[in-house]
């Protein structure tokens, strides 16, 4: 198994070469760079949105480039009239787009094997303290949310799978089928009128992960105030979570109830506990654990931005977005280095758990035969 997870984590490398590359380019193809954003808010051009998730250090940026009276200049930037050639080579230096692409891709990628990601172009702040400000957020939003349907969803999985065709099954069925079929933020939004808009009730808080008085609270009430932010968010991802993973976990069951081992445990006169938790369960659970890395990193990014919008949690979903909006590309590319290198650390650990639970899978030998 050891050199197995070396050969995976060797893999590691090219493939995170390989993402890095094929958005590099496509980044360079998409109109619209922070040279044009720059040049946007110069000229008065930018849109309510990018104005918006635009950060503090554009002042300062601003002001240290003035506006010339030349308009007689042809630029290969859509909306330069009026900016002269002095102008907007400052911009292409300040953002370092004077360099040929080739050289700022692999200068890149120098900087980022010692995980130097830069400064963000629109915040005046380094991407590695950014993310480390924005990843709390995110991972209790992931990691919660993650445990909690897997909680959930396997142990109904089973109960649905042993009572099939009962009443409990149609009904939950039914349930969890109509909570799939509600959109993560309309809920959320539903949460927030009767249980924090203090229109019907007030009993939970509209924004934040902590209270402003977090660093006074004992630790009791610190663990508290922070599962009392997290209740709302929590429920509004939590909706539609148990579907897919609950009917996968009670299809996988009933394929494995069916099977001949299954029988001949029964015959042999085993408890049905015993048949159940002690064979079917390590055969069931196989694919339901391959689910898990692609699972949690989808909540960690992609389902979490519209919860950490409607409820004012500042993640790393949220960052990804502004970033994309506003062309902010060490962002962007940090982001992205940061949650392929974790989807292919996830799918290390799934291999892992898949050899835990079942001892009779070998991946070294598969490789080696």
């Amino acid at each position: 198994m050891t050199a197995y997870i070396i050969r995976r984590l060797l893999l590691v490398i090219p493939t995170l070469l390989g993402i890095m590359l094929i958005n590099f380019a496509v980044i360079q193809i998409v109109p619209g760079g922070p040279v044009e954003q720059m040049i946007a808010q110069m000229t008065g051009t930018a849109v309510e949105s990018t104005a918006r998730f635009s950060g503090g250090g554009e002042g300062e940026n601003l002001n240290s480039i003035s506006i010339s009276d030349s308009s007689n200049f042809d630029s290969k930037y859509r909306g330069a009239q009026g900016l002269g050639p002095d102008i907007i080579k400052e911009i292409e230096e300040m953002y370092g787009m004077n360099r040929p692409a080739h050289i700022r891709f692999f200068g890149m990628l120098k900087d980022y094997l010692t995980f130097d990601f830069g400064e963000s172009f629109f915040r005046d702040q380094k991407v590695i303290s950014l993310v480390l400000d924005k990843m709390p957020v995110s991972i209790s939003l992931g990691l919660w949310t993650t445990l909690l349907v897997y909680l959930v969803s396997i142990p109904l999985g089973i109960r649905k799978a042993i009572r099939d065709g009962s009443q409990f099954d149609i009904t939950s069925s039914t349930i969890i089928t109509i909570g799939y079929a509600i959109p993560n933020f309309l809920f959320a939004v539903i949460l927030i009128v009767f249980f924090a808009g203090g229109r019907y009730y007030d009993i939970f808080p509209l924004r934040g992960l902590v209270s402003e008085n977090f660093d006074e609270l004992n630790i009791l009430l610190k663990i508290k105030d922070y599962f009392w932010h997290l209740t709302l968010p929590l429920l509004a991802m939590l909706v539609s979570g148990f579907a897919g993973l609950t009917f996968l976990t009670k299809n996988s069951f009933l394929d494995q109830i069916n099977q001949q081992y299954v029988m001949t445990a029964r015959a042999k006169g085993l408890s049905e506990n015993k048949v159940l938790y002690g064979h079917v369960f390590r055969n069931a659970m196989l694919i339901v654990i391959a689910g898990f890395p692609s699972s949690f990193i989808g909540i960690l990014f992609s389902s979490s931005l519209f919860i950490e919008v409607i409820f004012s949690l500042d993640g790393l979903g949220l960052l990804g977005f502004e970033a994309a909006l506003t062309r902010d590309y060490p962002v962007i590319f940090a982001t992205l280095y940061f949650f392929s290198l974790l989807g292919l650390i996830m799918g290390i650990l799934g291999d892992i758990m898949y050899s835990i639970i079942d001892p009779r899978i070998d991946f070294e030998s598969r490789d080696t035969s």
